[in-house]
């Protein structure tokens, strides 16, 4: 943080190395014993940026650097136990950062006076603590998130000087006592129940006269009729949020909504088991899957994130104070050999987690692979095969057979505390561990088994009447992925490294959300000597140790190049010049007319310009030679957020540019 907002003088006692910020009484930090629990740098004139890693303060639960001049995006990670942030009145660029919606503790949050922009995203839904909420004279857009009606202790907030539009319903049954909505694009009614507060709404288009009783069944709030005294101050007449009008659009809303939905319901969505191995013709084409709205597509991507528990450090003790997730060990430890209940035992004394992963025998796992036929054999890797494994009561889970030559001796001690390891990651787009099986020198890992397979067998495998890869869908793969990603690098503690991102470790569940496969199995990949992944790996990685976090961004770079074209990263059948997907696809990104020629054909024209832009310039971030230059896996999440969001939002640019205005989502 020192290094990043350029070392200021004014930081008195500060180092960039090294010290003691407690025992050192450093400038604007306060502690509880050796535990920094308040940091407070407002007023100084700072400058620069705020840095990364904040997420590892732990402990404070103040946080201001109120009044200086410092610039950028807010970082995506913020103490994550803070109860007061304060960053106002600086020059902070970007969105409000989504890892606030995990911050269950915070009450104040103050961003005022800054630069920020575009929507708010849905991260208000675990806030029942938050009490003042301050976003005025920035830049933000949009309707107010619905998540707003979780804010169950919000006294105070402030939204002035903004581009906020649509109606502020979503307030009214809020305990506040402060509101200045002033100087947005707010339309509607006022709605009565905020009427004995403090209340500023001028400077907007609120609706004039009375407004008309709520729909049938509608939740009744009594109407109030405007005082528009025209003054551009302070209206506190009555007006009423819900009208007959609205209520006919929200009864034809929910018509179409159903009437979409069960068009794009049926099993046919889905590729069954049968339909992978017989290669049947799959439907519906890209034109027919376009039912789905994009934004009821992937709210679920960027509303509150299903299960992102704070990935656990290795435990310390328990793993000979090993500072990363690769296992090291006593010498003790190498020369012993373990049976599997001594096995069993080393595994749960290392878990720090509630999910215990079942031991399953050799014996049942042979019956079910059928001795690990041919036939069931689903792919093959750099450190091992996966077979596909079935049971009698229908269960169906992929075995992952590690290669034994990568144990080097210590097999079950290590192989114990890869599980354990393992066992605790945990994400949405995860291919969750389930199980694993360490006997007779075999040693495997079982995970869950996904029916669709690899985003490589969809963009690669098919023929193009049975790919469901709508635009949509691929922006939502891509989102999905991304936030994997951003889970291994900033959420865990330490970082980890993925080091083998390709479109087969992506794997597609029935509705198509993706899973990152082989999370937590970098130490592998450190020890093979051969290309980690032809046509991903990034220019620096001339060997695996020279992997590093921005690797891994450029890989899922090439990923992106994969859904935006439909080719492999590499390709001897395509004209010389055209084999290397990122050589031969870089120097078009930023070119439009190049950009409608290099785009996948499957997708028969069927997306939205502006999208398949933004797109691509996130795709050319990511694929940049000099690693320092990419950018870090939040800003990438992010990146793909506002696509969706501006998407959404311009829906009727977008679809201007296109031929066919019927068949977009967005």
């Amino acid at each position: 943080m020192y290094s990043s907002l350029k070392s200021p003088s004014q930081l008195t006692r500060w180092k960039s190395s090294g010290g003691d910020p407690c025992g050192d009484s450093w400038e604007g930090i306060k502690c509880s014993g050796s535990s920094v629990t308040e940091i407070n740098l407002s007023g100084l004139g700072l400058t620069g940026s705020m840095g990364y890693q904040l997420s590892s303060l732990t402990s404070v639960t103040r946080f201001d650097l109120s009044s200086n001049n410092l610039k950028g995006d807010i970082p995506y990670q913020l103490p994550p136990n803070a109860v007061n942030i304060d960053l106002s009145q600086n020059d902070f660029t970007g969105g409000v950062p989504y890892s606030i919606s995990q911050m269950t503790d915070l009450q104040y949050l103050k961003l005022g006076h800054n630069q920020l922009k575009n929507q708010l995203s849905d991260m208000f839904g675990k806030l029942s603590k938050l009490k003042e909420l301050d976003l005025s004279y920035n830049s933000l857009s949009g309707n107010l998130p619905q998540s707003f009606k979780s804010l169950s202790s919000l006294k105070k907030l402030n939204l002035e000087n903004n581009q906020f539009s649509g109606p502020i319903n979503v307030l009214v049954d809020l305990p506040l006592t402060d509101l200045n909505v002033e100087n947005n694009q707010f339309t509607g009614w006022i709605p009565k129940e905020l009427e004995n507060i403090n209340l500023e709404t001028g400077g907007n288009s609120w609706s004039s006269g009375a407004a008309p009783p709520p729909p049938p069944g509608a939740k009744h709030h009594a109407n109030r009729h405007p005082t528009n005294n025209g003054d551009g101050k302070s209206v506190k007449g009555g007006v009423a949020i819900a009208g007959i009008a609205m209520g006919v659009l929200v009864v034809i809303g929910v018509i179409i909504t159903l009437f979409s939905r069960r068009k794009s319901s049926p099993s046919s969505n889905f590729l069954d088991e049968e339909m992978i191995s017989q290669r049947r013709s799959f439907s519906p084409l890209a034109s027919q899957e376009l039912s789905q709205d994009l934004r009821a597509d992937i709210t679920k991507g960027f509303k509150e994130l299903k299960s992102l528990d704070r990935c656990a450090s290795v435990d310390i003790k328990s793993l000979q104070k090993s500072p990363s997730i690769g296992p090291k060990h006593s010498p003790y430890d190498l020369k012993r050999s373990y049976d599997e209940n001594e096995f069993a035992n080393r595994l749960n004394a290392r878990r720090s987690t509630s999910l215990r992963a079942t031991s399953y025998s050799l014996p049942d796992l042979q019956l079910a692979t059928v001795n690990f036929a041919t036939g069931r054999l689903l792919g093959e890797g750099s450190i091992g095969r996966v077979y596909r494994a079935k049971y009698a009561d229908g269960k169906v889970l992929a075995v992952k057979k590690i290669d034994s030559s990568l144990f080097q001796g210590a097999r079950s001690a290590e192989f114990a505390e890869i599980v354990s390891n393992i066992s605790k990651l945990h994400h949405p787009n995860f291919a969750e561990l389930v199980g694993y099986c360490s006997e007779q020198g075999h040693n495997m890992l079982i995970y869950e088994y996904f029916r669709n397979g690899s985003l490589h067998e969809f963009l690669h495998m098919s023929d193009d009447y049975s790919k469901p890869l709508t635009w949509n869908t691929r922006v939502r793969i891509a989102l999905g992925t991304a936030r994997a990603v951003e889970y291994l690098h900033e959420v865990c503690s330490p970082s980890l490294l993925h080091k083998n991102i390709k479109s087969s470790n992506i794997l597609l569940d029935t509705e198509l959300n993706p899973h990152l496969s082989d999370c937590g199995l970098a130490t592998f990949h450190q020890r093979t000597s051969q290309n980690l992944g032809v046509g991903y790996n990034a220019p620096e990685c001339t060997k695996p140790s020279a992997y590093t976090l921005k690797s891994d961004v450029y890989s899922f770079g090439v990923v992106m190049l994969e859904l935006l074209t439909g080719r492999m990263p590499l390709d001897s059948s395509k004209p010389r010049p055209e084999q290397c997907l990122v050589r031969w696809a870089t120097p078009q990104l930023h070119d439009i007319d190049a950009l409608g020629k290099m785009v996948d054909p499957a997708l028969r024209g069927l997306y939205p310009p502006k999208s398949l832009s933004r797109f691509a310039d996130i795709i050319a971030l990511c694929v940049q030679s000099e690693p320092e230059f990419r950018p870090p896996m939040s800003e990438v999440v992010q990146a793909l957020v506002r696509l969706v969001q501006r998407s959404s939002i311009n829906m009727r640019d977008d679809l201007g540019d296109s031929r066919r205005m019927d068949d977009y989502d967005y």
